[in-house]
């Protein structure tokens, strides 16, 4: 067993979180902020708009059960990736997509899927996915953990 961490970020991490524990291989998923230059940000710091974080969703994998171009795919098929700042009803800088990598191979494989999608013509307008190299993450508050599994729901928009 080799386990990985990948980094996510494609709106409000209630769903993206509740997305990727459904994968198997997926041995555990934290939600928390990347991506801003305040330390120890709360959820009100990073909703304001000024802090520069993305709530993003932290994934602990088995690479020997998924591989980082699987949970790639689920990525991009779980959000609209071409939207800028912004995920349906959810608004600001925030909700960004972007990809944290924690490795050179996860940079060229997100760059190498994120260019794969554009030329295939999935998407009417390209992609707006963000791909940098992790920062520090700060584990949000406990109540947003498994915040949709804790209320017997599936996702937070109707």
């Amino acid at each position: 067993m080799a386990i990985e961490k990948a980094t996510f970020g494609a709106g409000c991490f209630w769903g993206v979180e509740a997305k990727f524990n459904e994968i198997i291989g997926v041995i555990d998923t934290t939600v928390g902020y990347e991506g801003g230059d305040l330390e120890q940000p709360t959820y009100q710091d990073v909703c304001n708009g000024r802090t520069g974080h993305a709530e993003v969703v932290q994934v602990t994998f088995d690479n020997s059960r998924t591989s980082y171009e699987k949970l790639l795919d689920a990525f991009f098929a779980l959000h609209d990736p071409t939207q800028v700042n912004r995920q349906g009803p959810d608004l600001g800088a925030q909700y960004r997509s972007v990809i944290f990598t924690h490795n050179e191979r996860q940079a060229a494989e997100a760059s190498a899927k994120k260019a794969e999608l554009n030329a295939s013509g999935t998407y009417r307008d390209p992609i707006a996915t963000e791909i940098s190299p992790t920062r520090a993450f700060w584990k949000a508050e406990e109540y947003h953990q498994r915040y949709l599994e804790k209320r017997g729901m599936v996702s937070c928009h109707i």
